[in-house]
């Protein structure tokens, strides 16, 4: 299993597919699936039986997973998308933007 360098928390930009150019926080990351879950960004309509956690029943909108591929860091520094490196300070490995050499 590779290392993803997104995790959950991170703010990200999807570079490509239907929402190219919008930007959201990651809120779950599937590791096995190489995939992440985006607020706001891939919504479907999931059709739910009434339970009773809700009565109703009906359509609900929710997030659905998108491939890391497609998805790429906001640099904090620079607000636009760049890629992700590791390097080691003092004894910690620690990630930082490629583009504005700031750690995340």
């Amino acid at each position: 299993m590779i290392k993803l360098k997104i995790k959950s928390g991170d703010t990200v930009k999807v570079i490509a597919g239907d929402h190219k150019g919008s930007e959201g926080k990651v809120l779950r990351v599937y590791k096995e699936k190489n995939k992440a879950v985006v607020e706001g960004i891939n919504m479907v309509s999931k059709h739910t039986k009434p339970s009773a956690k809700n009565p109703q029943g009906g359509i609900v909108k929710k997030e659905a997973p998108i491939h890391i591929s497609n998805i790429a860091l906001v640099d904090p520094k620079t607000k636009t998308a760049t890629r992700v490196g590791f390097k080691t300070e003092g004894d910690k490995k620690v990630r930082f933007a490629k583009k504005s050499n700031q750690v995340l």
